[in-house]
């Protein structure tokens, strides 16, 4: 064990602390690829619940084939209201109904307004989550 004590030791142990955290730091640098950020917006398609809304794509990173979209009723979030995957080769958005199948659409109670949010992750050709945002909007508007 080294000892911070006398001058040979205190060398020592400053040598071992440097190789410990520049390793720790070279561990980190090549073993993690965090998530990009990347923004989006949406519109509920003329104010219907029934199919997907059309999603606005801002930022997402290079090397996206697919975004995978989730959404949850932020008032009721036990409502499992599903989502989709879309193919992705840099277009500006997610037209309406694109992931109609799977997915129920705001249904908040008659008279109240709920706030949804979708979580949004870009996916590289491994599915690896290379970026991931998430949006909200309340229904009915």
């Amino acid at each position: 064990m080294f000892s911070p004590s006398g001058s040979r030791s205190a060398k020592s142990f400053a040598k071992f602390a440097f190789a410990v955290l520049a390793l720790t730091a070279l561990a980190l640098a090549v073993g993690v690829n965090p998530a990009r950020a990347f923004s989006v917006s949406f519109d509920w398609c003329g104010g219907s619940p029934d199919g997907s809304p059309n999603f606005q794509l801002h930022d997402v990173p290079k090397g996206t084939v697919n975004l995978r979209f989730a959404m949850t009723d932020l008032d009721k979030p036990g409502f499992h209201h599903g989502g989709g995957t879309v193919g992705y080769r840099g277009q500006p958005e997610v037209p309406c109904d694109a992931f109609a199948s799977g997915f129920i659409g705001p249904t908040p109670p008659p008279g109240e307004v709920h706030t949804y949010e979708f979580s949004i992750q870009a996916l590289a050709p491994d599915g690896t989550v290379i970026g991931a945002t998430t949006a909200r909007r309340r229904f009915p508007e």
